[in-house]
């Protein structure tokens, strides 16, 4: 055997022993036959906090399969989904259920037990020693002992169970106890959470998701569109700003930016009322699908923002391609093609009628640049984006969680697409100087994304990064995005809607070919022929039109059902998470979620409904994980310690 001594000297200041390094071994040996722990995919929340907050305490429906399966013949239905509502918002439950509770220690007393065994069970799949890197700090200690006791062989240990519920309820605790017993059990319902992109924008309050996922005890994220956008915004790309406040105006939105990131529009408001004060700005009146309450004077007033705000997003945009011709971004040039004095727009040869004509910012001769005015205003909103410390720390966590892309136990995720040729090849294109395609094409793209915030900001390369992160967001051959070009303008100016199609990438042609998600799997470096998938978001399946998530023989999987209240039409959902199990895959089919009030006040659950998609040969166990690999190099580490050991090479 050869031996890395210098790495074994290392190895032995953990395991300064025979007894300690082997005492380790079987603690992970042990490990390796534990079933897998269970992932949950979300795609596409785009801000729907309360949604998606829901879906997560309640892990998908999974807490309340368990509760019935403990107590189905001794609890009623009522009784179990009240059960399930207070593990979901302890906090808020306990006031309504003790204002309706007569004899209360009672209540606790029975509560405290069922909670204790709807956690036993979902701690199941879990070491002793994960556990208790989980357990709360206050009543850590009293939770491990309850869900580890044996009342079944002694009475001495049945007595100590009893005397703990019996003194947490005289002393008063009780409340602060199932507080923390059932955000315990939130946790070990969900073994790792994988966000398949698109965290921001249309919803109201993406800072409140990501306030959650920075304390969440496993999560990674894959980048969407709408993240790399704020990730530009972050990082003082204009035209990211641009875009990002264009779209909070669009959908009635300035929580997120004004209450959730105190970024400050005052500027933006005294430009947009001084410039278009006379100007209706009808074509920008912005859509409502939060269904907020908003006179007609504040619908106006929105409209001329989002309108202000767009003007300068078309500018700082062709600036952006007229940089970069190797971005091939031309067909996203609009605002030359205007006909000012006719009113009329031409686009590949054909000519428009435009639905608004007031254009008092931009010069017919030199319509990219920007006004003295427009200038200083972007300037003070890229200062805010800036300094707003919460929306930095937020975007670190996404950079620091975040990815491309990620091969997570034989599943490939990705948010968008890999950018394809009609005749199912990897499409080829250039980043930095540097042609790609495939894999090679997501990871220049991240690494140059990661330039654009982390590099210094004297480099050119930096200026190139801040760019690519807005090419990223909407470019014809970006991963995250998929379509030749992004039709804003048209949208807004022009009433004949052939000029909005955006025409997908030919992935999204091919992908019901399982030769084609094979191929891309072997690209990434997973094997085709064992049980893996694809997992794939960004683009709304449509149940109403009769599309399916499930694609090329279960080999795909596209998530993204329409979280977003703005989708729901659409879609006829309200989304779907997948889950993956020691048993295989399951798809659940989420309702809309109507208001935390109402699930708190009935106990109204979302309703979900699951879906087998795909069952494993065997019950997967960790040590068919990553994880389980990991584990078995370590274990292969330490047995060369305990040789080495015995054999004098290590003393």
């Amino acid at each position: 055997m050869e031996y890395n001594i210098e790495y074994l000297q290392l190895l032995k200041e953990q395991y300064p022993t025979i007894q300690t390094a082997c005492a380790e071994i079987i603690s992970l040996e042990s490990h390796m036959k534990l079933p897998k722990l269970t992932e949950h995919f979300m795609s596409d929340i785009h801000g729907e906090n309360e949604a998606f907050l829901h879906i997560l305490r309640n892990a998908s429906g999974v807490i309340k399969d368990k509760i019935d399966a403990l107590f189905e013949h001794t609890l009623s239905e009522r009784e179990r989904n009240t059960l399930s509502t207070l593990i979901y918002y302890p906090e808020r439950k306990l006031d309504i259920i003790k204002a309706k509770t007569s004899d209360i220690d009672d209540w606790y007393k029975i509560t405290l037990y069922r909670l204790i065994e709807v956690c036993r069970l979902v701690a199941s799949k879990y070491t002793r020693s994960h556990i208790s890197r989980m357990l709360p700090k206050t009543f850590g200690a009293i939770i491990d002992e309850l869900l580890h006791a044996d009342t079944a062989f002694t009475s001495d240990k049945e007595m100590y169970y009893s005397q703990s519920i019996l003194s947490i309820v005289e002393l008063g605790q009780a409340d602060a106890f199932i507080v923390e017993i059932a955000h315990l059990i939130q946790n070990l319902a969900i073994g790792r959470l994988h966000i398949i992109g698109d965290i921001f924008d249309r919803g109201p309050r993406a800072d409140i998701i990501l306030d959650r996922l920075m304390t969440y005890h496993s999560v990674d994220i894959q980048w969407g569109n709408h993240d790399v956008e704020w990730m530009g915004a972050a990082a003082g790309s204009l035209a990211c700003i641009a875009n990002v406040i264009a779209i909070s105006t669009k959908f009635c939105n300035f929580d997120c930016i004004e209450d959730g990131y105190g970024i400050n529009l005052r500027p933006l408001t005294v430009f947009a009322l001084e410039t278009y004060a006379d100007d209706p700005c009808e074509c920008f009146i912005p859509r409502n699908p939060n269904e907020i309450n908003i006179s007609k004077n504040d619908e106006a007033f929105w409209a001329k923002l989002h309108k202000a705000i767009s003007i300068i997003r078309f500018k700082l945009e062709g600036q952006i391609i007229l940089r970069h011709p190797e971005f091939k971004m031309e067909n996203h040039l609009m605002l030359d093609k205007i006909d000012y004095k006719n009113g009329t727009i031409t686009i590949e040869g054909k000519t428009y009628d435009l639905l608004d004509t007031n254009f008092p910012t931009i010069d017919p001769q030199n319509p990219y640049e920007l006004t003295e005015d427009e200038t200083e205003l972007m300037n003070s909103l890229r200062s805010s984006f800036l300094h707003s410390e919460k929306l930095q720390a937020h975007i670190r966590f996404i950079y620091s969680k975040g990815s491309m892309y990620l091969v997570a136990n034989n599943n490939l995720l990705y948010h968008g697409c890999i950018p394809m040729t009609e005749d199912g090849e990897f499409a080829e294109y250039e980043v930095c100087g540097e042609t790609v395609k495939g894999k090679k094409l997501l990871d220049r793209a991240e690494q140059i994304a990661r330039i654009g915030y982390f590099g210094r900001s004297d480099k050119e390369i930096t200026q190139y990064g801040k760019d690519f992160l807005w090419y990223l967001w909407c470019g014809v051959g970006s991963p995250v995005y998929g379509k030749n070009k992004m039709t804003s303008f048209e949208r807004y100016f022009i009433a004949d809607q052939s000029s909005w199609e955006e025409i997908k990438d030919p992935y999204y042609k091919l992908l019901d070919d399982p030769k084609i998600c094979k191929k891309i799997l072997k690209e990434f470096g997973v094997d085709p022929e064992s049980f893996s998938h694809i997992i794939n978001g960004h683009v709304p399946v449509k149940i109403k039109k009769g599309e399916k998530p499930v694609k090329a023989g279960g080999k795909l999987l596209v998530i993204d059902g329409g979280l977003s209240r703005a989708y729901h039409r659409e879609t006829g959902i309200a989304g779907y998470t997948l889950l993956f199990n020691s048993h295989g895959l399951l798809l659940s089919v989420h309702n809309a979620f109507e208001s935390v009030k109402n699930a708190i006040n009935n106990d109204d659950d979302m309703h979900s409904s699951l879906e087998i998609i795909s069952v494993t040969p065997q019950r997967l166990l960790v040590e068919d994980t990553d994880t389980g690999a990991k584990l078995q190099r370590k274990i292969s580490d330490l047995r060369a310690l305990v040789d080495a050991f015995r054999k004098g090479i290590v003393k």
